[in-house]
């Protein structure tokens, strides 16, 4: 498949399987032996079904959610994609009843195309943002100084030291 060919599966699994919600359409956009790692979940979530329990788990607990793609790149049997979701906690998530707030989600995927299906994929998301949106965390202008310091020391070892180029 083309560059082009991909990022069009990537999009209309969006479309399709996670706006519109019509997840009949996800047998024939993800492999049998699809793998989708997110770190919300100690394992990742596994085939078709998988994926479907998965966008059900989201839409039971924002029903209205709306993804937006912003940047969709592709190259060779890779695509990425940086998003944003418009939501409003209606049902409960993850044990957390519902509240009723409105929540903006950012994120970015990055998917693995093989046979022309997506066959793996990768979710990084700003979950600090949803749990204060949702109101479960207070803004960062809020939390205790324990609190800051310890976000703090996560992002520096997140983000890593660059390595310098080869032969350097």
């Amino acid at each position: 498949m083309s560059a082009e060919d991909n990022k069009a599966l990537v999009r209309r699994g969006i479309e399709e399987c996670l706006n519109k919600g019509n997840l009949a359409v996800a047998d024939e956009l993800f492999a049998p032996d699809f793998v989708f790692h997110t770190p919300a979940q100690p394992e990742p979530f596994r085939g078709p079904a998988g994926f479907k329990q998965y966008v059900g788990t989201i839409r039971s607990a924002f029903p209205d959610i709306h993804f937006t793609v912003h940047d969709l790149f592709s190259e060779g049997d890779r695509v990425g994609a940086r998003w944003s979701a418009t939501l409003t906690h209606r049902g409960e998530f993850f044990g957390i009843p519902p509240t009723g707030n409105p929540a903006v989600l950012t994120g970015i995927h990055v998917y693995r195309i093989a046979g022309g299906r997506i066959a793996e994929e990768w979710q990084e998301l700003s979950a600090l943002r949803l749990m204060q949106d949702l109101g479960v965390l207070p803004p960062v202008e809020k939390m205790p100084k324990p609190v800051l310091k310890v976000l703090m020391k996560l992002q520096k070892l997140t983000m890593g030291k660059p390595k310098p180029a080869a032969g350097r």
